[in-house]
Formats: C-alpha cells, sequence, structure tokens
C-alpha cells in the first residue's frame, strides 16, 4: 500500500497537461514538490503533520483534475482550462454528450466525471497522509533519503541533465499552480481593459444613412458554418473532397450569374465555443473567452448585423436552428426576429447534435422570411449546423421539392452512422468531417443558386476551425470566407482585398484576424467612420 500511495502521489505531481506529454519517461524525474513535502512532514508534531499531509494531498488532487481539464481542453478547444471562466462550459460538454450519445450515456458522463475528481482528491489526501506516517515511522532514515534526493534534484537542475531530452529535475507542480494562478490573474486584469475597449467603437456614432450605402436594395446573407476552418481546404484526408465540392459548387454558380472572391480570416476561437467566432467577425472585437463574451453582448457596441438595422432601410432575421433556449444576444446583434430550433417547422430526426439538416433549415429560412414579398431588403444571419461535430449520422442532400417538414430525412438518419464509430477514431472523425462540410457548402451554395436573385449577396465563413483530433496538434485558427455576388459592382467594392477568384480560397491568400471583419467590411462599402470614445 506504501508503494502504491508513493506511485500515485509522485504520478500525480509529474503528470503533463497536454496529452502528447502523457509518455513513459515523464514519469521518471524527481519531483521537487516531492522532496519538499517529505522535508516538511518530517518537521512537524503528529497532529499538524496529519492535517498538512491532508491539506499538501488534497491540494495535488484538485491540481491533477486541472491538469485532466486542461488536457481535455486543450484536445477540444486549443487552450487551457481557466477556472475562472469555465465552470459553465462543462455543462455545454453535458449537453452536447446528450446530443450526440443519448441522455443516459450524458448522465453517466457527468456523474463518472464528478465521482473521479472527488475520489482523486480524497485519494491523494489519503495517500500523502499514509506517506507522512512512514517518513514518521524511519525519521532518520527518510531525513537522509530526502538529503540525498534534494541534493540529486539540485544537481542534474544546475547541469541540465535529461534522459530523452526531458530534464530530470522537475518542478512540474509547482508549474502547473503557477500557470493556473496566471491565468486567473491576466483573466482579471482582462475583465476591465476590455469593457473599455469595447466602448471605444470607429463605426459607434456612425449616423443611419451612412452605414452600408453601396448594398442599399441588396438581400444581404451572413452564413456561418459550424467548424468550416483551414484544416477542410488543406488536409491531405480531408481536402480532396472538400475542394471538388468548392470547385464545383463555384462552377455552377457561374453558370447562374454568380461570382465569389475568398479569403481567409483567423478566428478567436478553435475547436468549440462557436459563439465566440460569431461575435468577434460581427463585432469588431477579438472575443476569445467567456467574460469578453458577456461584456460586450451586455453592451451597445454596433455589430455588423446591427448596422443594417441601424441605417431602418432593412429587415433583420436570425435564423439559429442550434439555439434550444432563451437567446437574449438577439437584441445585441439587431435583429427583429430569429428563428430558433422550435420554430422552423421541423418534423424529423436529429442528426447527433445538430436539431435539423442545414438544407431543410435554408428551405425553412425560404418559406418564413427570403421568398415573402416585402416593401424593403432584408439582412440575415444564419447559423449552419450540420458540420458540428460529432459528424455522425450525416443528412444527405435530396430533392428541394421534397423537402416537406422535414421526414424525409428519417430514413437517412437511420442508415447513417453511428456515433461510436466515429467519435473516437481520429481517421474516421477526419473523413465525416470532411463529409460534413461539403454537404453544408454545397446546400448553401444551392439554395442561391434556386433562390437568389440579382440583389442577392451572400457571405460565409467557418467560425473556428474542428477539434485537435481531426485539425491536428499545431493546426492555424485560420478559416474560410466567401462572399458571393451576381452584380459585379458588389465585388468591385472589395478587389483591394486581393482575396481569391471562387469559393475556394488559395494557400497565399490574405489571412486577417477575425475581428477586423467588421470594419474592412463596412469600409469598403461606404459606411463612413464616426468614433465613440471609452
Amino acid at each position: 500500500m506504501h508503494v502504491l500511495a508513493a506511485a500515485l502521489v509522485v504520478g500525480a505531481l509529474l503528470l503533463p497537461n497536454t496529452a502528447p506529454g502523457l509518455r513513459p519517461d515523464r514519469f521518471t524525474r524527481i519531483p521537487a514538490e516531492a522532496i519538499v513535502g517529505a522535508v516538511l512532514l518530517l518537521a512537524l508534531p503528529r497532529r499538524p503533520r496529519i492535517v498538512v499531509a491532508a491539506l499538501y494531498g488534497a491540494g495535488i488532487g484538485v491540481l491533477t483534475v486541472l491538469n485532466l481539464l486542461d488536457i481535455g481542453f486543450t484536445e477540444y478547444l486549443g487552450r487551457g482550462f481557466n477556472v475562472v471562466l469555465d465552470w459553465g462550459l462543462l455543462d455545454d460538454a453535458r449537453s452536447y454528450l446528450a446530443d450526440s450519445m443519448g441522455s443516459t450515456a450524458a448522465t453517466a458522463a457527468a456523474v463518472g466525471a464528478v465521482v473521479l475528481a472527488l475520489l482523486l482528491v480524497t485519494v491523494t489526501a489519503l495517500a500523502t497522509v499514509r506517506l507522512g506516517d512512514l517518513l514518521a515511522r524511519h525519521r532518520v532514515r527518510a531525513t537522509r533519503g530526502a538529503l540525498i534526493a534534494g541534493t540529486a534534484w539540485v544537481a542534474c537542475a544546475a547541469l541540465g541533465v535529461q534522459v530523452s531530452g526531458t530534464p530530470v529535475a522537475s518542478d512540474r507542480a509547482a508549474g502547473a499552480l503557477k500557470g493556473q494562478t496566471r491565468r486567473v490573474v491576466d483573466t482579471l486584469r482582462d475583465e476591465a481593459a476590455f469593457a473599455k475597449e469595447a466602448r471605444t467603437d470607429a463605426f459607434g456614432a456612425t449616423p443611419p444613412d451612412l452605414l452600408v450605402p453601396d448594398l442599399r436594395g441588396k438581400d444581404v446573407v451572413f452564413a456561418f458554418i459550424e467548424s468550416y476552418g483551414r484544416t477542410a481546404v488543406e488536409d491531405p484526408l480531408i481536402a480532396p473532397g472538400v475542394t471538388r465540392t468548392l470547385d464545383a459548387r463555384t462552377a455552377a454558380l457561374a453558370r447562374a450569374g454568380y461570382h465569389a472572391r475568398s479569403g481567409w480570416l483567423t478566428s478567436a476561437t478553435y475547436g468549440g465555443s462557436s459563439w465566440l467566432g460569431h461575435s468577434t467577425a460581427l463585432s469588431g472585437l477579438w472575443i476569445d473567452n467567456q467574460q469578453r463574451y458577456r461584456t460586450v453582448t451586455s453592451g451597445d457596441r454596433l455589430t455588423l448585423t446591427g448596422a443594417f438595422r441601424k441605417t431602418g432601410a432593412w429587415d433583420t432575421v436570425g435564423v439559429m436552428p442550434g439555439v434550444q433556449k432563451a437567446w437574449p444576444e438577439a437584441r445585441w446583434y439587431g435583429l427583429d426576429k430569429v428563428y430558433d430550433a422550435f420554430d422552423l417547422g421541423y418534423r424529423g430526426p436529429k442528426f447527433s447534435w445538430s436539431t435539423m439538416p442545414d438544407q431543410y433549415a435554408l428551405e425553412a429560412f425560404q418559406r418564413l422570411e427570403h421568398g415573402r414579398e416585402r416593401d424593403r431588403p432584408l439582412m440575415s444571419e444564419i447559423i449552419l449546423t450540420s458540420s458540428h461535430q460529432p459528424w455522425a449520422p450525416l443528412p444527405e442532400l435530396v430533392d428541394w421539392d421534397e423537402l416537406g417538414d422535414g421526414s424525409v430525412f428519417g430514413a437517412i438518419e437511420k442508415a447513417g452512422r453511428k456515433t461510436s464509430d466515429v467519435i473516437a477514431d481520429s481517421t474516421e472523425s477526419r473523413r465525416e468531417y470532411g463529409r460534413a462540410i461539403a454537404y453544408s457548402v454545397a446546400g448553401l451554395t444551392q439554395w442561391l443558386e434556386r433562390y437568389g436573385t440579382d440583389d442577392t449577396v451572400l457571405v460565409f465563413l467557418g467560425d473556428h476551425q474542428p477539434i485537435a483530433r481531426v485539425s491536428g496538434d499545431r493546426a492555424s485558427r485560420d478559416v474560410p470566407v466567401s462572399v458571393v455576388a451576381k452584380d459585379p459592382e458588389v465585388l468591385e467594392k472589395i478587389d483591394a482585398w486581393n482575396w481569391t477568384e471562387g469559393l475556394r480560397p488559395a494557400q497565399d491568400a490574405p489571412v486577417w484576424k477575425m475581428s477586423s471583419f467588421r470594419d474592412r467590411f463596412l469600409t469598403a462599402y461606404g459606411s463612413t467612420p464616426r468614433p465613440t470614445k471609452g
């Protein structure tokens, strides 16, 4: 038992906080924290020793839980866990599992995670108390051993001794604690600074008649394709199917009179938290965490979609098939009306997390808003969700005239792949991800070809790259963005952007931060800056 206790405590102290770091050589090091802990326990009388050992062990357990959360967040979101901001995302993770694997599996996973966390803290505390008692019973030999270990650690640190490129002397736990503390401090400092930044707006005081004058009379659609990242266009396994679709749809649109320009935007998020990408692109601010999102959406920052509403020259509508609860952000986005998952009349099956196929959502948008007669043009924000992970089962395109209430998708969903067959397999995830992106792009551009007019302008982009299991450990955060229109003057306005012709951006096409898109778009289409100061 003593050996197991020692292995648990030392293993926890050496545990990396990234998946690639989980290698055997990382657990053959000398942890400084174990030596310091041993010296401290040896110096204390029995009762204080037990209390300190329990607290020290519990602290190691908490740090282990945070390291495991870091591993999970890095794998899915490309960043570590933030103890100030990210607790709410755990509930989103549970909801995602419920939609993907079923409520029973989600509940079991949530209960299992809580039990595991409590068990880790309890067991490491008990193990440390046991080791403290062992040290006290063999005080002389333990003191000698601590001295030898300390000397070895100092020598290895001073000489830079390494095994397989890994330093033998470790202060991994102290470094992890320091990193978590730094995140907390940086988060608290960022809150006030960002609130001031959000109040400074180059177009905040622009009069309505000076906003997007060059798009007056146009029906403008801003569409976000879930997880549509650079990986879809450049990964050797994924890209062939996606680029084939992009090229085929470019040609089909050209035959219908539409032309496109495409470039790259660097998203503020990665792997998930799509709302951070949406708000970054439309607000002109870098919104890379939940605190920034709450701050900006509770204010009156002018969004790109809100600029159209402010003019009074457009009706504004949002199509949000992924929204299944109250969404007060609609006011901030400047949307007169929002259609959520329950407003689009869908009666077919869900496709894992996605409440309905993109093709149906687009047809419902046509039926409910875009195809209606109106006395002024329409500005729309549409979020397409069929390419949301786990990419199984996937919908397929059907005849647009057969969509009905969506029941036609029942047989397709039943014949599709099971989530469990794809979600844990990197190669299969990549293949199915590519199919999902091709489906979403084809559906959106077919909608434009079928229902667009001479005055339709479509802007579509990805919100973020897919998770690391698909995009890779060192993937960029770039996403494609395209502007499509039949009126040549619409594309002439962005000639200075030097974007690639067609729907597929060239590898060397310009790359902008996503937060720059709002101001560049407003400027290109004639808006006059009138700043507000923070």
